[in-house]
C-alpha cells in the first residue's frame, strides 16, 4: 500500500508540482534553477486519487479483483475523467459487469441527453458569457494594480458565477455522457451557493473530492478523535492540501487556507454558541459572501493582484476609473443570484440521485419524463447551446481542466 500510494503521488508531484517546487526553492536561496515546462498528463489529478482509493480498499479487503480490462475501464472511463466526479470501484465496477442486463437503457440514454445539453447550456451560454464581466477586471488589476470598488465587486461576483456554471455544467455533462452508456455517476455538485454554512458548502461543491479528502486524509490524520485543537488543525491541513491540489500556485494554497479558516470559525461557532441560530437566508448570504471573497486569490494570477482586488473591494484602491457598467452588469448578476438561489437544480428537474432541494415536489409535478414536450424543450436547449458554440469563436475551456 505504501509503495503504491507513494508511486502515484510521486508521478503527480513530478508532473504537476516539480516546476513550482524548483522555482520557489530557487527564489528562496537566490539560485537560478529553472525547469523546462512539463506537459501535464490529461486528468492525472483525478485518476491518481481513484487509484489511491482503490489501493486503500484493496488493503482493507473490500475489493473483489476485477479483470485487467475492467480495471483499466474504471480508471479511464472518459465522461468523468477530466474534472470528476472522483469515483470508487464499488460505484463503477458492478455497473460495468451488469451493463448488458440493464432493462432501462433507452430511458437512461434519453435522460443522459437531457443532462448533457443542460450542462452544455450552462457552460457555453452562461459561464462563457459571464467571463466577459470577470476577465476585464482581473486583467486590469494585473496591468494597473488598481480598479474601482464597483469593478472589483462586479468582477469577483462574475468570476464566482462563471466557475459555478462552468463546474456545474461539466458535472451535468459528465453524468449525461455516462448515462448514454447506461452508467450512473455519483452527484458532484448540488447547488453550493444555497449553502447556509461553509460546512454545508463543502458538502455541495465538488462533493466527491470532499469525500476523498475526508476518508483518505482527514480521518487518517486523526479526524476529530483527539480533541478540538487536533480536529481544527487537521481541518486546516486538509484544506491547504486541497487548495494545492487545485493548482501549483500560492493563490490556490491561500484559497484553501481561507476555506480552512472559515471551516474552523464555523465549527467553533457551533461549539461555543449552539443555541444562537442565524436565520437561513441571512446565513446563506453570509456564506455566499465568504465564498466570493475567497474566489479572489483563486482567480487572481499574482499576490499583488489578490491584494489589489481586496483593497478595491474595501474601497481602498483610490481608483475611480470604471471598466464595468454598474447598471447593466449589476442587473445581470442580480438575475444570476436569483437563478441559483430560487430555481431548482438539474438533478431536481431530472429526478436524479437524491435530487437535492425541492426534489419531492418536482417529481410529482414538473420532473423530466421521456415525453414529447420535454423532447422539444431538450432539443431547444441543445440548439441554443450549439448556436452559442458556433457563434463564439473565443469559447473558453472548462476551468477545471487546468487542475
Amino acid at each position: 500500500l505504501t509503495a503504491g500510494v507513494l508511486f502515484n503521488l510521486g508521478l503527480l508531484g513530478y508532473f504537476k508540482y516539480a516546476v513550482f517546487v524548483v522555482d520557489n526553492a530557487a527564489l528562496a536561496i537566490g539560485a537560478s534553477w529553472q525547469l523546462d515546462t512539463i506537459l501535464l498528463p490529461l486528468a492525472i489529478s483525478f485518476f491518481t486519487f481513484q487509484q489511491i482509493a482503490y489501493l486503500v480498499d484493496c488493503r482493507k479487503g473490500e475489493v473483489a479483483p476485477p479483470s485487467a480490462s475492467k480495471y483499466l475501464l474504471f480508471i479511464s472511463f472518459f465522461p468523468q475523467l477530466i474534472a470528476g466526479p472522483i469515483v470508487h470501484h464499488y460505484q463503477m465496477l458492478p455497473q460495468f459487469e451488469n451493463l448488458a442486463r440493464k432493462p432501462d437503457r433507452l430511458f437512461l440514454f434519453l435522460l443522459g441527453a437531457a443532462f448533457f445539453f443542460a450542462g452544455l447550456f450552462k457552460k457555453v451560454v452562461l459561464a462563457d458569457s459571464i467571463a466577459v464581466y470577470a476577465d476585464p477586471v482581473f486583467n486590469e488589476v494585473l496591468v494597473s494594480g488598481a480598479v474601482a470598488m464597483t469593478d472589483a465587486w462586479i468582477g469577483t461576483f462574475a468570476f464566482g458565477f462563471q466557475i459555478y456554471f462552468d463546474f456545474s455544467g461539466y458535472s451535468d455533462m459528465a453524468i449525461g455522457l455516462a448515462l448514454l452508456f447506461g452508467i450512473r455517476l455519483p452527484l458532484n455538485f448540488n447547488s453550493p451557493y444555497k449553502a447556509t454554512s461553509i460546512i454545508d458548502f463543502w458538502r455541495r461543491w465538488h462533493m466527491t473530492l470532499s469525500q476523498f479528502l475526508r476518508d483518505h486524509l482527514y480521518i487518517p490524520l486523526g479526524g476529530n478523535r483527539h480533541g478540538a485543537g487536533r480536529q481544527l488543525t487537521n481541518m486546516m491541513i486538509v484544506m491547504l492540501l486541497g487548495g494545492l491540489w487545485h493548482g501549483a500556485g500560492w493563490g490556490f494554497v491561500l484559497w484553501g487556507g481561507l476555506h480552512g479558516g472559515f471551516l474552523i470559525i464555523n465549527h467553533l461557532w457551533r461549539r461555543l454558541a449552539p443555541r444562537l441560530r442565524i436565520p437561513g437566508r441571512v446565513s446563506m448570504a453570509m456564506t455566499f459572501l465568504a465564498v466570493m471573497f475567497a474566489w479572489v486569490p483563486f482567480r487572481a494570477e499574482t499576490w499583488d493582484g489578490t491584494l489589489a482586488m481586496w483593497q478595491a473591494m474595501a474601497g481602498l484602491s483610490g481608483s475611480t476609473s470604471m471598466t464595468a457598467d454598474p447598471t447593466v452588469d449589476g442587473a445581470a448578476l442580480a438575475i444570476l443570484i436569483a437563478f441559483v438561489w430560487l430555481l431548482p437544480n438539474t438533478q431536481n428537474w431530472l429526478s436524479y440521485g437524491d435530487g437535492g432541494d425541492g426534489a419531492k415536489e418536482l417529481r410529482s409535478r414538473l420532473s423530466w419524463r421521456p415525453t414529447s414536450p420535454w423532447a422539444i424543450f431538450n432539443a431547444a436547449t441543445a440548439v441554443v447551446a450549439l448556436g452559442f458554440m458556433i457563434g463564439r469563436p473565443d469559447a473558453q475551456e472548462f476551468l477545471y481542466f487546468q487542475f
